[in-house]
């Protein structure tokens, strides 16, 4: 593929059908850049700033950014403790992201959800869990509510590999695949539940031949390229929009981090496996593909890095510059 013109790239039901390819091609490349530039800075202001565990997505843009572009504005997702990512994919402002990193009520969830969870009903994004696999009943639901009000939305729920093993996976799938509900069940398989290599946990070597068992679609795709994952994500959001019920999406992906900032395992990979994944790293292989499809020049990547660069500065200052909750907000939002 030498010309931008020679990809196909379905983007009716992405994000915004109004981008050209081009366009749409370097959208992804900001929403990427956006998403590891957030995340090395939240690992850089973690002590003294934020309070809690932070996990980050390094490594693993692509499979992100290829699954939420794929939607459009008013489709539901759901996702789990490493989704910083996940509502930047989907088209949410960096600003009110970091302050509700940094507690603030300016904060998505007006600084009570924290870096776990997050959420951002304006473009479908319905929340994350820390609770391992506890976002899929959740998925379920809104593709079962869109059912019964009768559009045509559908739910993305982005679970790891670790959630495959749990109660609620198994659960979810089946009553989706019973009732031909619209959610995509998206695995994000770097290969690691915290230091415990995949193969030590679970029993089959690909996630998505689970599928079979509930008579769905189970697809493997290349989590570091982008491209590849909303061309499976495409047509598994097609396939449940015209009603033909759920798919399993299993992305293969990395990252290059630990589970979580500030906390020293024991060792688990090598130095080796990191490298050669590192080979692959989905930004910089992404932008010698577009260098090499003439939709983007090295002037406009170096433009693209530095205008995110900038956001990502713009966001840590509105978040420290935003005030706390006042103490009384403790009894607000609340059921009862």
């Amino acid at each position: 593929m030498d010309e931008v013109g020679a990809i196909v790239l379905d983007i009716t039901e992405s994000a915004d059908p109004r981008l050209t390819t081009k366009e749409m091609l370097q959208e992804m490349l900001r929403r990427m850049l956006r998403i590891r530039f957030f995340d090395e800075c939240a690992t850089t202001i973690q002590t003294g700033s934020i309070v809690g565990p932070v996990h980050n997505s390094i490594g693993q843009e692509a499979e992100i950014v290829g699954a939420c572009m794929a939607l459009r504005k008013d489709d539901y997702m759901t996702g789990n403790h490493r989704s910083h990512g996940h509502p930047i994919g989907k088209g949410v402002g960096l600003g009110p992201l970091m302050a509700e990193l940094l507690g603030k009520v300016t904060g998505v969830c007006r600084g009570k959800g924290g870096s776990m969870h997050l959420a951002a009903f304006e473009v479908g994004s319905l929340g994350e869990s820390g609770i391992v696999g506890g976002s899929m009943p959740a998925a379920a639901g809104a593709a079962l509510s869109a059912r019964l009000r009768g559009t045509d939305q559908v739910c993305l729920c982005f679970f790891g590999d670790g959630a495959a093993n749990c109660g609620p996976f198994h659960e979810s799938l089946n009553l989706a695949s019973v009732w031909r509900l619209p959610v995509i069940f998206f695995c994000e398989n770097n290969g690691y539940g915290m230091c415990t290599p995949q193969a030590k946990t679970t029993s089959v070597p690909d996630i998505a031949s689970r599928a079979a068992s509930y008579s769905m679609p189970g697809v493997i795709v290349d989590g570091q390229d982008v491209l590849a994952v909303h061309d499976a994500t495409s047509k598994a959001i097609a396939r449940a929009r015209a009603g033909n019920g759920p798919s399993l999406i299993e992305a293969k992906t990395y990252r290059y981090c630990e589970h979580q900032e500030g906390v020293v395992y024991p060792p688990y990979r090598s130095e080796e496996e990191v490298s050669k994944w590192r080979e692959k790293d989905p930004i910089e292989t992404f932008i010698a593909r577009l260098l090499k499809m003439r939709a983007c020049s090295s002037e406009e990547v170096d433009a693209i890095r530095s205008q995110i660069q900038v956001e990502v500065e713009e966001a840590l200052l509105f978040a420290r510059q935003s005030p706390l909750p006042r103490p009384e907000a403790v009894f607000e939002d609340l059921f009862v």
